[in-house]
């Protein structure tokens, strides 16, 4: 299979070489490197040339880099049912940078943008409703930046005198608390594994 891989590979390459940044084997996995300017172009070529025949969009992601230029490197998974065959395309994006929407080649990414913009912010431009797919309307911030605070900004719950949902800051009420994990029951009486052997000592 990694031989096929890397005949695609170097087809690839050297069909789009104004595409392709770089590409490589990792795992019995094609990756191909483009940038945001040419990705529209030749996502729509590994999707039509005979030899690739990518038509299936499995998925989109990203991953967060905050120290590079590039901090964004956008991920896309695309499947070939005829040449039963995978590769991933990465693309790097700046923080004020947007990359070109690919619902026009693939309607399910709709969905899968918009998880994208929601979770890191990242713009698809062109993308025909892009908003948050994952969080709440009015959530502010981006949860799986690296900046994001664990705990998040606010918190949710229903208030009974005011019938409603209320968002308030994050309050932790306990910095520290020994939770039992052992035993569902408070103030329950069992030996923890090793305890024996200070019974022995004695």
């Amino acid at each position: 299979m990694s031989d096929a891989l890397h005949t695609l590979g170097e087809y690839i390459a050297e069909r789009r070489p104004d595409c392709v940044t770089r590409w490589w084997i990792t795992n019995g996995d094609l990756t191909v490197e483009a940038p945001p300017s040419a990705l529209l172009g030749f996502i729509e070529f590994l999707k039509a040339d005979a030899t690739c025949q990518f038509t299936q969009c499995v998925d989109i992601t990203a991953v967060d880099y905050p120290e590079r230029e590039k901090r964004f490197v956008v991920v896309y998974h695309f499947l070939s049912m005829k040449q039963n065959q995978r590769i991933c395309v990465q693309s790097g994006v700046r923080e004020d940078e947007a990359t070109p929407s690919l619902t026009g080649l693939f309607p399910s990414a709709n969905w899968y943008e918009r998880e994208v913009f929601d979770m890191f912010g990242v713009v698809f431009s062109g993308h025909p409703d892009l908003r948050r797919i994952l969080t709440d309307y009015g959530f502010r911030g981006h949860p799986l930046r690296k900046d994001f605070p664990t705990s998040g900004y606010v918190e949710l719950r229903y208030d009974d005198a005011q019938k409603r949902v209320v968002y308030e800051p994050v309050k932790l009420v306990h910095e520290y608390r020994q939770y039992d994990y052992l035993s569902p029951w408070e103030g329950a009486k069992y030996i923890l594994p090793g305890d024996e052997k200070a019974e022995k000592a004695k």
